[in-house]
């Protein structure tokens, strides 16, 4: 029997935060799912961790070589997904308990084909978390962690790009973008449903692989039934930490010029700044 959510996990060498990801994902309250783990060419010990899971509704998929960006597994992923809703999870991010049981929910209840919700976005260096409320009018919407859609949307209009062809445009972005473009009905889910952990303003992490932070947010979320309302009321009583003037690409860049302040400032987002994100992270 088919699942109804197929959870589409892809990943590079970084087993340590792989771990807690898979765990929120299999810590949801909603069941009826199947997750794939695709390894983008990866040559550590990624493939025995989603061994460890030991959870028949875990599959692993190894791709022969890596590909650069998660576009290639995540189309792979949705190659070889089941379900008939499609959620986008990150290796070294985490889901809310609710999450997929919130998300499932709105799309059937409002007839939708995209879901989007809210994100914590974690910046380096232990500063405070923003909550990135998306922007439907100015084509933000949310990170893939955050979203679901239903299968039959990519198979209409095609999945995801390589960034390389975009032009600057992040290929998450230009994907929902495309998806509102060609008249797909949208819903906004007002819901605190995952952490994030952008790479791209932690230095060297897929060199030195830490899983501290991800470790630390998922103790805090097994510990705190009420995190979700805590994080927001925080958010509520600081309103530098709700982003709701800011599109996701000028919030990516924002992070961007924080982390690695003068050396990045005048970069525009385009190939080149990928490329020099790829290589700030240590790929």
């Amino acid at each position: 029997m088919k699942p109804q959510v197929t959870v589409l996990l892809p990943t590079y060498n970084w087993s340590s935060v792989l771990r807690h990801a898979i765990a929120s994902v299999l810590a949801q309250t909603f069941t009826d799912f199947e997750l794939l783990v695709i390894g983008d060419g990866c040559t550590d010990d990624s493939e025995q961790v989603v061994a460890e899971a030991a959870d028949p509704r875990v599959r692993w998929i190894g791709l022969p070589q890596n590909s650069g960006h998660q576009s290639v597994p995540n189309n792979e992923g949705l190659r070889q997904a089941r379900g008939d809703f499609i959620a986008h999870h990150g290796h070294d991010d985490l889901w809310l308990p609710h999450h997929l049981a919130v998300m499932a929910g709105a799309l059937e209840s409002a007839r939708a084909d995209l879901a989007h919700s809210l994100c914590m976005m974690i910046p380096a260096q232990g500063a405070a978390g923003w909550v990135l409320i998306p922007q439907q009018e100015l084509g933000s919407y949310a990170p893939p962690l955050c979203i679901m859609h239903r299968r039959t949307l990519t198979e209409r209009i095609g999945g995801w790009r390589d960034y390389r062809e975009l032009r600057g445009t992040p290929p998450d972005v230009e994907l929902w973008r495309r998806a509102a473009a060609s008249g797909a009905p949208f819903t906004f889910v007002p819901r605190l449903t995952g952490i994030k952990f952008p790479a791209s303003v932690r230095r060297n992490v897929y060199r030195e692989r830490p899983h501290d932070e991800q470790q630390a947010w998922a103790a805090r979320i097994q510990s705190d039934p009420a995190l979700e309302i805590h994080l927001l009321a925080e958010a509520l009583t600081s309103r530098s930490n709700l982003m709701e003037s800011w599109a996701y690409r000028e919030l990516s860049r924002g992070f961007v010029r924080q982390s690695i302040r003068r050396a990045l400032r005048r970069v525009r987002v385009g190939r080149e700044s990928i490329e020099v994100i790829r290589r700030y992270k240590g790929l």
